[in-house]
This record gives structure tokens, sequence and C-alpha cells, in this order.
């Protein structure tokens, strides 16, 4: 029916924004949009947040265009760990290169990796332990095991340089690890603790055998 001025009306199906059709060759590209639309999904929510029809209206698409690149929710959240964890270290890496010393790399690499898991808590629950699928553990816990790897090799060149007199850098990349691990929990449950300000640097150094903080 005409609005007043002799125009009709927008539908509301018209109004929604409708993801554009890929050409031949460009479902790499759908894939990719599944996969952003499920990790927003997952960092608001939880795994429970991710279903087919929730992904396919985030990506602005209709839910049968996901089947030919994941059969079900469970298959599209794999792919996201498996994504997350790639980010993670690349983040982690990336922090590293980008210091000046050794040193400020490890701490670069801790707050790197704090700062992930602040960030998308959704995936980073899903990553350490919110999975399910046994036909994918060993996959998962290869792609966890990365963190470690890149932190003992930050350790080993604090050896080094000499700011570190850890014995065994990759049995203390562990031991870090499992630390910032645990603070990325409690700062998630416990927004109200008062942590001291330099309280990354206490738990960092006595497990990568840097030297402490002064005072």
């Amino acid at each position: 029916m005409p609005d007043g001025m002799g125009a009709p009306a927008p539908s509301a199906r018209s109004r929604r924004a409708v993801r554009p059709r890929n050409r031949r060759g460009e479902g790499v590209h759908l894939r990719a949009d599944i996969l952003a639309a499920a990790s927003d999904l997952l960092d608001r929510g939880d795994e429970r947040t991710v279903s087919l029809r929730a992904v396919a209206r985030a990506a602005g698409i209709a839910a049968p265009s996901i089947y030919p690149h994941f059969s079900d929710p469970q298959a599209i959240m794999i792919a996201v760990v498996r994504e997350a964890f790639a980010e993670l270290a690349g983040r982690l890496e990336a922090a590293v290169d980008g210091a000046d010393d050794a040193e400020r790399g490890l701490y670069a690499a801790c707050q790197a990796y704090l700062g992930f898991a602040a960030a998308h808590q959704g995936r980073y629950r899903a990553m350490f332990g919110g999975l399910r699928n046994p036909d994918v553990a060993d996959d998962v816990s290869r792609l966890g095991a990365e963190c470690p790897r890149i932190l003992a090799g930050v350790i080993a060149d604090c050896v080094t340089a000499g700011c570190s007199t850890s014995a065994a850098p990759y049995a203390d990349a562990v031991a870090l690890w499992l630390g910032l691990h645990g603070l990325a929990h409690q700062r998630a449950v416990s927004h109200a603790f008062p942590w001291p300000a330099d309280f990354v640097r206490r738990c960092v150094a006595p497990l990568s055998h840097t030297a402490p903080p002064r005072g």
C-alpha cells in the first residue's frame, strides 16, 4: 500500500540486510563469514548460542547455505577453536617479535595471552574445555601445546641473554602457561577483586626464573 507519498513502503524483508551471493569459486569467503559470525556469537554468550539458525542470521545468509561448509554446530565450533588457537599463537609470536629484548618479549607475550583471554572469553572457554568431542581431543591438545612452546622459546632466549636462570625452559613454560591460565580464569570471574598493578610480573617472575619486581 502507498505510504502517502505515492511510493510503497519497504517491507521488513526488504529492509533486512542480506548477504550478496558469492560468485563461483568464492565459497572460502562464505566459510570465513560463517566462522566470524560464530566467533562473535560465542564471545557474546557460550557454546549454546552457536546454533545453525543463529549463525546464519548473524552472517546474513540462509541456514542451508552453511551445510556445504559445516555439517552441524559442533563442526563450526571445532573450526572456531582451531582458528582461535592460531590467532592466539600469532599474537604471542607478534608480541615477542615486537619487543626490544628477550625479557620484554616474555612479558609482552604474557600480556598478549591475558589480553586475548579477556577480550574473547567465550572462545577462550571453548578452547580450554568447551569441546567434548573425543574425535578432536588430540587435535585440540596439539593446538593447545603451541602456547607453551612459544613461551619456552622466549624463556630460552632469556636464559641466553642472562636474564633467566631456568634450567628447563619447556617445563617452566608449562608452569607459566598454567599460571596465566589460572589468572585469566580468575580475572574473568572476579571482576571486583583489587588486583595489584604489578601482579602479572609477580606471577611471571618466579615461574620463568627472571628477576622479581622491586618493592
